[in-house]
């Protein structure tokens, strides 16, 4: 990589890597260590390519994904962890922000990778139901009823994020990754 390219991919990784490590947490279920490998690979793979690439964020995203993808599509798929309760009571300060936070976190966790994933797509990325299921490699009946699956399974397990938006389903999530 030449002086230039390699001053620009630090530009990037130094401007990125917060928002980037955000999104990696939220795939792998808040499992900081497997975020931080996830981020490291897709940034390995921009930093072998950087040059060609033409938008460095969203081929890094994409990257994210199509990892997270390969650890759910495995046969046996990682450490997935069941957790307390999660803690009662959410309000409007901000000690009740960062509880919320907390019971997302720990309710996303809960889930399988497959339907954590669709939710951050769909909800923290904000991607329509095409796009999820095209970045997937699935039907848009298969992204809908994981997400309808995801989401009723987040409300049994955390019934106090039915405060977090109207009809209980999750329209800020990257409010709460954040």
């Amino acid at each position: 990589m030449d002086p230039a390219s390699e001053d620009s991919f630090r530009e990037f990784v130094e401007g990125r890597s917060a928002v980037l490590l955000r999104l990696a947490l939220l795939l792998s279920g808040g499992d900081t260590g497997a975020a931080e490998d996830l981020l490291q690979n897709a940034l390995i793979k921009a930093a072998g390519r950087w040059q060609r690439i033409e938008e460095p964020e969203a081929y890094v995203r994409q990257v994210l994904y199509r990892q997270q993808i390969g650890r759910w599509r495995l046969k046996w798929p990682g450490r997935e962890q069941s957790v307390a309760e999660p803690p009662e009571g959410s309000g409007g300060d901000l000690a009740n922000a960062v509880e919320l936070r907390l019971v997302v976190g720990r309710a996303l966790r809960r889930l399988t990778t497959r339907q954590r994933t669709m939710l951050v797509l769909r909800y923290y990325e904000d991607l329509a139901e095409a796009d999820v299921a095209e970045l997937l490699g699935c039907s848009v009946g298969t992204v809908r009823s994981t997400t309808h699956r995801a989401l009723g399974k987040l409300r049994a397990m955390a019934p106090e994020l039915s405060v977090f938006a109207p009809g209980g389903s999750p329209k800020n999530l990257s409010e709460v990754g954040q």
